[in-house]
């Protein structure tokens, strides 16, 4: 089966009615999870972006607590999951604001860690390549932001 480019479903969307177009949002979210979260964030969650942000970073607190710290192994597999979590969240958000917000709260998490990511090479790289996604993402903000998550950035590079 040949998949339709996004424009073709856009004019083929645009001849449908109200009720058509309401089936088929309902029918996209009974198949996948990541379609009804994206459809939960659009319909709840994007007019306050502030308790979306909140709401994320009290997930991600929660599972950094619950990493079961024996091995590296199992330390890199939880950091990668959560880091996963939140660029699903990221995409969801589409604003910078929210990508550096979220990737400055994961990173401080992860600097504050223990044991430290500094005796594993796999998470340092981690934790340095969200650290320069985070400085890329904050040259795209107004100016006031910029300077104010740039002080955050700052602090994080030092630890």
């Amino acid at each position: 089966m040949k998949v339709a480019s996004i424009k073709e479903l856009k004019d083929e969307l645009k001849h449908h009615s109200k009720e058509e177009l309401l089936t088929y949002c309902l029918q996209l979210s009974k198949f996948k999870k990541e379609n009804k979260e994206l459809l939960t964030y659009v319909l709840f969650d994007s007019t306050d972006e502030e308790e979306f942000i909140a709401q994320i970073k009290k997930e991600v607190e929660s599972q950094f607590d619950t990493i079961n710290k024996k091995n590296f192994y199992l330390i890199k597999k939880s950091v990668r999951k959560i880091l996963k979590m939140i660029k699903k969240y990221i995409r969801y958000s589409k604003k910078k604001e929210t990508e550096v917000e979220l990737l400055l709260f994961f990173c401080t998490q992860l600097a504050n860690f223990s044991p430290s990511i500094k005796r594993n090479t796999t998470l340092l790289n981690l934790y340095n390549r969200q650290l320069l996604l985070v400085k890329k993402g904050i040259t795209m903000l107004h100016e006031d932001l910029q300077y104010d998550y740039e002080l955050e950035l700052q602090e994080l590079t030092l630890k």
